[in-house]
């Protein structure tokens, strides 16, 4: 078969008798590129027309496109079409070397990124975005072009609220929904609302999220550091700490992946309650829940004390710049009154794509195939650590992208994250996650106390076959570090 002009010469045959056909195309295009019949760069040809030679729907063929893309055999470029992705067909080039004379040997180029935060970036479906911004170039009312509303795209804002009521059990609606470019920015004009309404302290999870502290005080507050323990904030510290409003990774804490536990949500409410309090719900990790259908969000519990914070930058790509706010009433036109004096605002046409993206079903068929892309490493993940550090060792494996593995005791952790760097494996402590407190009169408890010793593994974009050697070589650094052996 001729794929294209100056192409490969490469036959594909389908047996309409033995199994689906989109999944003969996929093993048949992987083992070429395994066995170097097709290597990096070459094209492949247009979906219609591949169709069409092999006699079978065009749709077949862009599921077996997107699947092998998703996998990091294909790269899809628009206006460039399908090729042979460059990582695909041999192994990467020989290691860095380091000077065996340097008493601290240099950082190997990261090869293994256990990153967090960070989704799987080879699998983020850019050939569904391409369509949904192709669609709303074509569909986007010209009146829209102008400069947009306060709140953002009134279509965006209908779809995210459909959704969140859909998946997360809200509660909210289009007019309590404020459009902007990521979590943080929505952080920060909601902090900043509050602190006009009299709010002057504001509680954070430690170990939680990094640089809310430094949010907080731009927008003039001071922040208390509040412990996290297994079923995720201390309610009585936070009751302690003076705060009235506090950021919550409820879903699956930010980075020790508890989630939050029934009674302690009740009490997070009574708690706002009690002070007129604001909880700021940051919805990490919502959607992806493993072992059982995920929790429900705290705004659907309780829509009067909750200002709900998402963003596509997990499910989606950080790059698609888009988040949201969902707002009691008494906040929102002052939220969208720092959106407008901050910025002009989120490129509308990106708006409009997203909100086409979700209504067409391709954003929830994404999700389904990362949740079980994500499974998969998650299992990996835990066989691994188990077999280099023993039983036990790892934590909040039931949602989200990142566990927390505990070292042992007396560990030292940053040498530990050193010698995984030295190794070319990118790491992070939980030293990096505790918060600094900018009230002094906080009563902070244990929260000052410092964490036992442990690593954050996000292992969102890190390759399911890269991960037992990046254990590994966790593990060999934690032996160079001065631990006893491992069990």
């Amino acid at each position: 078969m001729e794929w294209a002009r100056g192409g490969p010469d490469l036959p594909l045959s389908l047996d309409r008798e033995a199994g689906p056909l989109g999944v003969q195309i996929q093993d048949q295009l992987r083992a070429a590129i395994r066995e170097r019949r097709l290597t990096a760069s070459d094209p492949l040809p247009a979906s219609r027309r591949l169709a069409a030679l092999l006699g079978v729907s065009r749709g077949t063929v862009v599921d077996a496109y997107e699947q092998l893309v998703s996998e990091g055999y294909l790269e899809a470029t628009v206006g460039a079409g399908t090729r042979v992705a460059a990582a695909a067909d041999g192994p990467a080039g020989p290691p860095h070397r380091v000077a065996a004379a340097s008493a601290a040997p240099l950082p190997r180029p990261v090869g293994i990124d256990f990153e967090y935060g960070v989704p799987d970036l080879r699998s983020v479906p850019l050939l569904d975005w391409s369509r949904a911004v192709a669609e709303a170039t074509r569909t986007l009312p010209t009146a829209e072009l102008g400069d947009e509303t306060a709140g953002g795209s009134r279509h965006l804002r209908e779809v995210v609220t459909a959704y969140h009521r859909r998946v997360r059990s809200g509660v909210a609606v289009a007019d309590d929904a404020v459009i902007v470019s990521g979590f943080r920015q929505g952080l920060a004009f909601s902090l900043a609302v509050l602190a006009r309404h009299g709010i002057r302290r504001v509680a954070l999870e430690d170990p939680g999220p990094r640089d809310h502290d430094r949010i907080a005080r731009r927008a003039g507050l001071d922040a208390v550091a509040v412990p996290v323990d297994d079923d995720g904030i201390d309610v009585e510290r936070l009751r302690a700490s003076g705060a009235r409003a506090v950021v919550v990774t409820p879903a699956h804490q930010c980075p020790t992946g508890v989630a939050l536990a029934p009674a302690r949500r009740r009490a997070l409410v009574a708690w706002a309650d009690e002070v007129d309090g604001v909880i700021l719900e940051d919805d990490y990790d919502a959607e992806f829940r493993y072992d059982r259908q995920p929790v429900g969000s705290l705004q659907g519990l309780a829509p009067h004390r909750v200002i709900a914070l998402g963003s596509v930058s997990k499910t989606l790509a950080p790059a698609i710049r888009l988040g949201w706010v969902l707002a009691p009433p008494r906040f929102v036109p002052e939220i969208m009154e720092e959106r407008r004096l901050s910025s002009r605002g989120v490129p509308g046409l990106d708006q409009e794509a997203l909100a086409l993206l979700i209504e067409s079903g391709r954003f929830d068929r994404h999700l389904r195939r990362m949740r079980d892309r994500y499974r998969v490493r998650r299992d990996v993940l835990a066989v691994e650590v188990e077999r280099a550090f023993g039983p036990g060792r790892l934590q909040g494996l039931a949602a989200g992208c990142h566990a927390l593995l505990r070292l042992p005791d007396g560990a030292d952790e940053d040498a530990v994250v050193a010698g995984a760097a030295a190794r070319g494996v990118r790491v992070n402590g939980v030293g990096d996650y505790r918060v600094p407190s900018t009230a002094p009169t906080a009563e902070r408890g244990d929260a000052s106390v410092p964490s036992p010793p442990a690593l954050v593994l996000g292992f969102g974009n890190v390759s399911r076959d890269r991960i037992p050697e990046g254990v590994r070589l966790i593990a060999d650094a934690l032996d160079d570090a001065g631990r006893a052996p491992r069990v």
